[in-house]
């Protein structure tokens, strides 16, 4: 099938931006939307043009590193899905499909489709470590976890920082991917000696980059390729809370 892509392209962070228009023909519906991209790329390369920038690794959805909002939508409209697990199946002849870079000042376009996200490795960093000694794999099993806790931990850990939770959030907001950050460890007993400073120092650095207030809208948690519930900024916004009483 053929696809038209209207491609948001930008030289660099100094100079304007803008849409161009391209085709892509032969599109096979087995072929994930990344691949869609290198096909485009192929046909500019050969007419002597720029390849359109986009961020990409493990092409499984595991490492986060793609991430663009495709129709206005982070990652594109199937839940659960970072883009490079997009496939082609779920568009249909002569579709035009939007592509943008994430938007938030806290992640700046770097070229094309490609922005720095940095900043929440800033975060990530401002957490500091775990000072436990957890042993080898057969002493994790010896620290008793309530089966409850051990699932949120979990489910929040799967958090893979692509950043969409930003991208779709009308505040810029990155509460989900921090509060993802501080919770999986504040439910773990060996993330709890740090529990009251990491919260405090990742929160802070959070609003230090430059990304808005949590206003509870929601569209983090619908967007999230892991589906990572909001949940989660309940649990960091307790944290916090506990860490800056007297009596904390």
């Amino acid at each position: 099938m053929r696809i038209n892509l209207k491609v948001w392209r930008q030289a660099n962070p100094e100079v304007e931006g803008g849409f161009k228009n391209y085709a892509v023909s032969n599109v096979q519906p087995d072929l994930s939307f990344l691949e869609v991209l290198d096909i485009l790329n192929e046909q500019l390369i050969a007419e002597g043009g720029l390849p359109v920038e986009f961020d990409h690794d493990c092409r499984e959805g595991i490492c986060g590193s793609c991430g663009m909002m495709i129709n206005g939508q982070a990652h594109g409209s199937q839940q659960r899905t970072a883009v490079c697990q997009l496939y082609m199946r779920h568009f249909q002849e002569g579709d035009t499909v939007t592509l943008e870079p994430w938007r938030a000042k806290a992640f700046p376009v770097i070229k094309d489709l490609v922005v720095d996200r940095s900043a929440f490795d800033r975060i990530s960093a401002a957490g500091g470590y775990i000072s436990v000694k957890t042993g080898a794999a057969p002493d994790a099993n010896a620290v008793l976890v309530a089966k409850p806790d051990a699932d949120k931990a979990f489910d929040y850990a799967t958090c893979i920082g692509c950043g969409a939770c930003v991208a779709a959030c009308p505040n810029a907001s990155a509460s989900l991917f921090t509060a993802a950050k501080i919770s999986h460890l504040a439910l773990m007993a060996q993330g709890k000696p740090e529990r009251q400073q990491r919260v405090v120092k990742m929160t802070e650095k959070m609003t230090a980059e430059g990304f808005g207030d949590c206003s509870n809208h929601g569209e983090c948690q619908s967007v999230c390729p892991k589906g990572i519930s909001i949940a989660a900024i309940a649990q960091m916004r307790r944290e916090y809370i506990r860490a800056k009483l007297p009596f904390g």
